[in-house]
This record gives structure tokens, C-alpha cells and sequence, in this order.
């Protein structure tokens, strides 16, 4: 087998193997200013303006023009539990309303107003300063809130809006995010046990994964002045950085102790794996970054600020398993081996080819042509239920139920439902306009009014700007978005009302906005880029195997079969979560729809993690052929050989991403999910069926145009001092 010593990876691993202790002290440099870049440099979080697209984003556009903007309104519902309004309700609407406009905190608190079943009084509560940072300021309106309640047990007191939403939300997710984490890390470090059986081996892995992710979290707070954080990115950080971070160090790790059982020193072992894992490594980190990146394709600020996190945190840990991993080999030496785990090491040590695998592949090398039509016809069937996929963004509607704050929404909708989902037409006019505009507005409230698709329990809100050019309608719709219903309420006012009524006014600009316009716009603009991200991404994952494996062939079947596992883990998605059937299994109440943005980050993200063990095989398979063994007999020995890896970073893989489908929050859920199912798809089908049949029936074409061969080029192991074997 060649060894190349002139590639990145393997002039990393020989630096670090001759300079450790100047390679471990950079690191600790590095992992501790990056972390500490965290704490002097706030994340800036993307504003409500960042996230918008399409119409949704001119509407918002013209209502800062206008000065429009709401500021952040916070809903306190006072109920009586006998179901009739009471003097007792009155009383408390007083004093809450008295309590709550002595908060500097807030701006103004509307008068007491009754449902239209008598059963609830609602105060309307403005709060100062920016919308989006409301959150971090409603405390105290919260508190005073649950005062209220305390000092009136019988009635029902209790608090909801966008920021307190926001706040208890937040807190939520903080919790789930350390829930998914506390899985993750031992259920993973007893998987590298299983693999190793020694437990410094598994615990350096996990050591590199979690520094990963503690140096990219600083990283991402200074990249997030240029790119702002939508609040989910630090998930996708902790998500990517332990299951790459580990699966890295144990490709390295595995080819270090091959090496040191064929006879080779800890130094020498270092340099053989740092030129042939370690070059799969390179390969496959450039591979996942390159497929991050083509979410930049999206136009899109969340899947952006995602591609970012996700970058970094690859790039992070790529480079510490190229660079300080071989340091610590060479300093730890065969105590990397300490202490070990009895049976487990025995089992862990085993030499040879494992009968299992030469059985599970022999339908595939005996019969390619059958195993492969029966494996791609299973894949595809399981990808057929993606056709039929219903996507949607996800709103105040779709938060858990566990919160709070949501319960009291939903009663809120259901006492007052014009509060809750509101359509918005945004207006502006030339100077001179003013009075048309005020006729015009007045002739849209009336057609909006009277219109069975917005609700009925207020007319429409008209604001108009200072200077009497502007204007914002807000329209209350009586049904939630995502509805059949609110998609046609937002459709009627763009292709009817709002053309109707503003039809001849010179100079006139206007845009439809609100929750559901967002979604649909959201969505559609996601649909109309997705042809681009996928051929960008294939593309550039094609370019990339070509280069580390100059075969054309290789490159095309890396590429179909990334399409074949992505297109059955969607198909799965969708049997799942747009259907209730798992309901009870995964916990969760399905919304009958697929989250927006999550398929093309799926997509994204698992075109470039499943190259991490393609590379790694199909690597090793070519060593064979070079070595001059058939086509047949390398698949066997490549596959075979790279069982115990490739199962253990599958497993590690699969236990990270289904920690993250056991939260309860649902995007996160049908991402880890989605991550999950294709990860067993790709380390049992792909591998064992569809990879090992279409390479031995196409044999030496495999390598075309390069002309991989056999070679004698391998040079004679440098045997170590100690009895091979010890």
C-alpha cells in the first residue's frame, strides 16, 4: 500500500507526532481563546426583519417605513372558574392594570375588554423598547401576573404574547438542548468502550468532540455578527460537533492500533494512519463543509446562520484530529491502551475477517445485479411518501403544549380569536395621496369585514403614519396558519381586496404581510431555490471525490447513492410526522406537515456525513485492488475490514442524532430523526447492498479514468521494540 507523505493530513500528523507537547499547548490556546471569545462577544440574535422573504418582507419593510411597527404586546386574561364575569374580575382588571403600568417596563395597558361570551376579561399590554428583545424584559410583567393570581385564587389569572411565548420557550429549549447533551455523551462514550475496550481509547474522542464544541460556541459568537443567530444554531454546534468530532478521532484511533498490532512503533503507526485516515478524514471534512455551504444557496438567514455553525464546528474538529490527536498517541503511547476492559477487549482485538459480513455480503458480490435491483426498489418505495410532503414554517401554533403560556394562548384564540392571527396589509402612497389613502383604507376594512374568511368579532385595525402617507390594516382571521382557510384568507387579500381597493392611487406601494403570508412565503421561496442547493451540492460533492479518487465512476455512484438514502430518510419523515401513527412511540402530536426549512438542511447535511465512512471504504477497497486483489474479493476485504469502524461511527452517529428525536421540540425532533434513520440507512443498506453490488459489477471501470493497480510501493513496517502483539 503507498503511503503518501505529501498531503495535508499527513504532514499534520507527522508535525504533531515530532512536536507534541508544541501541538497539545497550541490547541489548549486555541480551544480556551475561542471559548473565551464567547464570553467577552454577546451572539447577536437575528431580528424578526432578518427572517422574513418574498412579500411578507416588503410589508415589513413599509411598515418601519411608516413608523408603523407594533411594539411587543403582552395578553392578561382574567377568567372566573364559574364561567360568568363576576365583580371579583372587574376588581382584579383594576388593580393588574394600575400594577402593570407603574412597570418602566411598559408603555401603556389598555381599559378591561370583555369577551363576546361575558366569560373573560382581556388587558392589552404595549411594552417600550425593541420587539424582538422583549423577552429578555417581560419578567417582571410575568411576575406581577402570577402575583395577581395569588392573591386571587378563584379567579384565573394568566399571562400571554410574544415574549412571554418567547421567554418560556426559550428556557424550554435551553433544558431540552442539556437533556439531548446528558444522553448523548455516555450512551457515546459506552459505544467507543464496545469499539475499544479500553477506556482512555474511548475517552479521547469524546475529550476532542466536547472541545469541538466548546471552542465553536465562541467561534459562532463572533461569526454571528455577520450572520445573526435565529436561535437554533447553537443545537445544530452541539449536534454536529460530538457526532463528527467523535467519528473523526475514531477513524484515526482504529487505524493507529491496526498499525501498532502489525509491529509499526506508536510514531510509525501515527504516520501510516495520519496518511491514510487521516487523508479520509481531510476528505470527508472538506466534504461536509462544502455541502453546508451550499445552504448559503437558500437566500435564507436561518439555514445561513445553521451552515455557519456547522461549518466551523467541522472545520474545528477536523483540525484536531489531524493535528493534536496524533500529539496525544505519541505522548500517551500504549497507554492509550489503559485501562482495559476485559471482554470487551478480547472481543475488540479480534484478528481476521468476521464470518458475519462475508455472509451478509455474499448475495450482494455472488449476485449484484439481483441485490442491487431489490435494494434500490425497497429504497425507493420507502421515498415514494416524499412526493407527497406537506410543508410548512413553524408558528406560535406548533409549540408544546407543556408550556404554559401556550395553554393560555390557546385560550386566548378561543375567547378572543381576532387577537391571535392577524393578516396585515402594509400601504404606502406619494405625498399629496393622503385623503385617497384614508377613503381607500376605509373601503378595504369594509370588503375585509364583510368577508367570511377573517374573523367577526371586531372590525379590522387601521393605524396611519405621522405624515399621513402610510398605513397598516390588520385583519383578523379566525382560523390558525398552516390551515387550508389562512392560506386562502392571505390569497384573497393579495390576488382580490387589497388590488381592488387600491386600484388606480398614483405612486401606491403595498404588500400583505402577517403569520401566514410569512409561512407561505417562507416555503415557497425555499421550493423555488431547492433545484439550485441540489445541484450545487452534488456538484460539488461530485468535484470532490473525483479529486481524492481521480475516478469519474466512483464520483457518480457517491453521488447516486447519496440520493438514494437522502430520498428514503424523507420518506420516512413523512410517514412519520405527517402522519399519527408514532405518535405514542416518539412523543410528540403530529402537525400533520414537515417543518419548512428542515429537508434541505436534512439534505445538506447528510449528503456530507455520509461521505465520513463512503471515503473511509471505498478508501480502503481501492488499497485492495491496488494491492492486486479482484474487484470482487476488494469489496469483500474493504467492507469487511472497516466493519468495526464504520459500525461503531454509524452507532455513534445514530445515538447523538436520536437523543436530539427524543426532545420534544418538533423540529428538532424530525431532525434527529430524519438524521438518525438515514445514518441506518446508509451503514446497513447502502453498505452491505447497494455499494458492494454496483462496484463489483462494475469492476475495474470502478477507477475510470485513473489506472489503480496493483503496486508493491509499501514500505516494510518498522517494528517496534516490544513483541508485536504485547
Amino acid at each position: 500500500m503507498p503511503v503518501s507523505n505529501r498531503h495535508f493530513a499527513s504532514r499534520m500528523g507527522r508535525w504533531g507526532a515530532t512536536h507534541p507537547w508544541t501541538a497539545i499547548l497550541l490547541w489548549l490556546v486555541v480551544v480556551v481563546g475561542a471559548f473565551s471569545i464567547g464570553t467577552v462577544i454577546e451572539t447577536k440574535q437575528a431580528t424578526s426583519q432578518d427572517l422574513l422573504v418574498g412579500e411578507a418582507a416588503e410589508a415589513s419593510r413599509l411598515i418601519e417605513e411608516n413608523g408603523l411597527r407594533d411594539p411587543a404586546a403582552e395578553n392578561i386574561l382574567i377568567g372566573t372558574r364559574a364561567g360568568q364575569e363576576t365583580a371579583a374580575q372587574t376588581t382584579a382588571a383594576t388593580e393588574l392594570r394600575r400594577r402593570l403600568a407603574a412597570l418602566p417596563e411598559v408603555a401603556s395597558v389598555s381599559d378591561p375588554i370583555g369577551s363576546p361570551d361575558g366569560r373573560v376579561l382581556l388587558l392589552q399590554v404595549s411594552m417600550k423598547g425593541d420587539a424582538d428583545t422583549a423577552a429578555d424584559r417581560v419578567t417582571p410583567l410575568l411576575t406581577v401576573t402570577a402575583d395577581a393570581q395569588k392573591q386571587h385564587p378563584g379567579l384565573l389569572i394568566e399571562q400571554a404574547g410574544d415574549a412571554s411565548v418567547k421567554h418560556d420557550f426559550q428556557e424550554w429549549l435551553a433544558k431540552d438542548l442539556q437533556k439531548a447533551t446528558v444522553i448523548s455523551v455516555p450512551v457515546t462514550l459506552v459505544i467507543l468502550l464496545l469499539v475499544f475496550g479500553a477506556l482512555v481509547m474511548a475517552g479521547v474522542p469524546v475529550l476532542l468532540g466536547l472541545t469541538a464544541v466548546a471552542s465553536t460556541m465562541g467561534l459562532w459568537a463572533l461569526a454571528s455578527q455577520l450572520v445573526p443567530d435565529p436561535g437554533m444554531v447553537t443545537d445544530v454546534i452541539v449536534l454536529m460537533g460530538l457526532a463528527v468530532g467523535v467519528d473523526y478521532c475514531l477513524f484515526y484511533l482504529r487505524r493507529y492500533r491496526e498499525e501498532c498490532a502489525n509491529g509499526y512503533d506508536p510514531a510509525s503507526a501515527v504516520g501510516i494512519a495520519a496518511a491514510t485516515s487521516g487523508h479520509s478524514v481531510v476528505v470527508s471534512g472538506i466534504a461536509v463543509i462544502v455541502s453546508a455551504a451550499g445552504l448559503y444557496l437558500a437566500g435564507d438567514v436561518m439555514l445561513a446562520s445553521m451552515a455557519t455553525g456547522a461549518i466551523l464546528v467541522v472545520a474545528v474538529a477536523m483540525i484536531s484530529a489531524v493535528t493534536v490527536l496524533p500529539a496525544l498517541l505519541v505522548k500517551l503511547g500504549r497507554a492509550v491502551d489503559r485501562p482495559r476492559v476485559p471482554l470487551v477487549r478480547r472481543l475488540s482485538q479480534r484478528t481476521g475477517a468476521p464470518r458475519v459480513w462475508g455472509f451478509l455480503l455474499r448475495p450482494a458480490t455472488r449476485r449484484p445485479l439481483i441485490s442491487l435491483a431489490v435494494a434500490v426498489g425497497g429504497l425507493a418505495a420507502l421515498a415514494l411518501p416524499a412526493l407527497d410532503m406537506n410543508l410548512k414554517a413553524t408558528q406560535v401554533d406548533d409549540f408544546p403544549r407543556s408550556l404554559s403560556t401556550m395553554r393560555t394562548y390557546d385560550r386566548l384564540v378561543e375567547a378572543f380569536p381576532s387577537t391571535a392571527h392577524t393578516g396585515t396589509v402594509a400601504v404606502r402612497v406619494p405625498a399629496g395621496e393622503s385623503e385617497q389613502l384614508r377613503t381607500r383604507m376605509t373601503r378595504l376594512s369594509e370588503s375585509v369585514r364583510q368577508d367570511p374568511l377573517f374573523a367577526e368579532d371586531g372590525p379590522p385595525r387601521i393605524r396611519y403614519s405621522a405624515d399621513g402617507r402610510g398605513a397598516v390594516l390588520e385583519a383578523g382571521t379566525p382560523t390558525a396558519p398552516g390551515t387550508d382557510a389562512a392560506r386562502d384568507s392571505v390569497t384573497r387579500l393579495r390576488a382580490d381586496l387589497v388590488p381592488d381597493a387600491l386600484r388606480g392611487v398614483p405612486g401606491v406601494e403595498y404588500a400583505v404581510g402577517g403569520a401566514q403570508a410569512e409561512d407561505m412565503d417562507y416555503t415557497s421561496n425555499l421550493n423555488s431555490r431547492l433545484p439550485l442547493v441540489i445541484g450545487g451540492v452534488f456538484a460539488l460533492t461530485f468535484l470532490i471525490i473525483l479529486l481524492a479518487f481521480r475516478s469519474v465512476v466512483v464520483a457518480m455512484t457517491t453521488v447516486v447513492l447519496n440520493l438514494l438514502s437522502v430520498g428514503a430518510s424523507f420518506g420516512f419523515l413523512c410517514l412519520v410526522f405527517q402522519r399519527n401513527w408514532a405518535e405514542d412511540l416518539l412523543d410528540f402530536t403530529s402537525t400533520g406537515h414537515v417543518v419548512s426549512w428542515v429537508p434541505i438542511l436534512l439534505f445538506v447535511i447528510l449528503s456530507g456525513l455520509t461521505l465520513d465512512y463512503h471515503v473511509f471504504v471505498v478508501s480502503r477497497i481501492r488499497e485492495s485492488v491496488v494491492a492486486g486483489m479482484t474487484t470482487r474479493n476488494a469489496v469483500v476485504d474493504g467492507i469487511t475490514r472497516t466493519a468495526g469502524v464504520v459500525t461503531g461511527a454509524a452507532a455513534v452517529m445514530v445515538a447523538v442524532f436520536a437523543a436530539f428525536g427524543t426532545l420534544t421540540f418538533i423540529e428538532m425532533k424530525q431532525i434527529g430523526v430524519g438524521l438518525a434513520v438515514a445514518i441506518v440507512i446508509d451503514a446497513t443498506i447502502i453498505r452491505i447492498y447497494v455499494l458492494p453490488a454496483a462496484m463489483t459489477l462494475l469492476g475495474r471501470a470502478n477507477w475510470w479514468p485513473s489506472r489503480t493497480g496493483p503496486s508493491s510501493s509499501r514500505p516494510e513496517p518498522q517494528r517496534s521494540a516490544e513483541k508485536v502483539g504485547a
